[in-house]
């Protein structure tokens, strides 16, 4: 369910070594994880479980892997998402995926779904995935579900799109982002050689 190859080539343009895994023991020899992720939270999930990746992905973090989910790999780590129905995910944030509602406004029609294309960050707080981007900076977005977390400090950066959703979020050795480093050119490889770094 990811942009694999993209991410990969991301990463090693910045020089990581890189390795595509499939199993539990791919995810416990590696030094960090990756969760990219394109398409429906269900079939996503479902996929996981199918290849017993959950626990291991969770153990990861666990074991204070840095760990990096990008885009569905965000929603993914939620304990809930409301896309296509209801639908447990790993549990590791507390909050829940929702998807953009503008019904009713006066600017509904101005407010495409999905939310597609450059937007800015607001930077909510330093982060090691950040250190050297400005407030501001503009990175690449293609969703139409958004997370909602309960606890407000695992907030890493807000953007604006009818109203201010959280684009990516940081705890410890955990980060996440809604938007795709990957496609984000030198801004987005700069969070990548940042992860890679640590």
């Amino acid at each position: 369910m990811g942009n694999l190859h993209s991410v990969r080539k991301a990463l090693e343009w910045v020089g990581a070594e890189t390795q595509i895994v499939t199993d539990a023991a791919g995810i416990e020899g590696a030094d960090k994880v990756i969760l990219p992720g394109v398409g429906g939270f269900a079939d996503a999930i479902n996929t996981l479980r199918e290849k017993r990746l959950i626990e291991p992905l969770k153990q990861a973090v666990r074991q204070g892997k840095p760990f990096l989910g990008i885009c569905l790999g965000l929603q993914l780590l939620f304990e809930v998402s409301y896309e296509a129905g209801e639908h447990a995910g790993l549990g590791l944030i507390a909050g829940k995926v929702v998807k953009f509602d503008f019904a009713g406004r006066e600017d509904a029609q101005k407010l495409k779904i999905p939310h597609m294309g450059w937007n800015s960050l607001h930077l909510a707080r330093d982060v090691a995935l950040y250190h050297g981007i400005e407030e501001g900076s503009y990175v690449y977005f293609v969703h139409s579900y958004y997370v909602v977390p309960q606890d407000q400090s695992v907030i890493a950066s807000t953007t604006e799109h009818g109203g201010e959703f959280v684009s990516s979020i940081a705890r410890d050795n955990l980060y996440a982002t809604q938007f795709h480093p990957e496609k984000s050119q030198r801004v987005g490889l700069a969070m990548l050689k940042n992860f890679a770094a640590l």
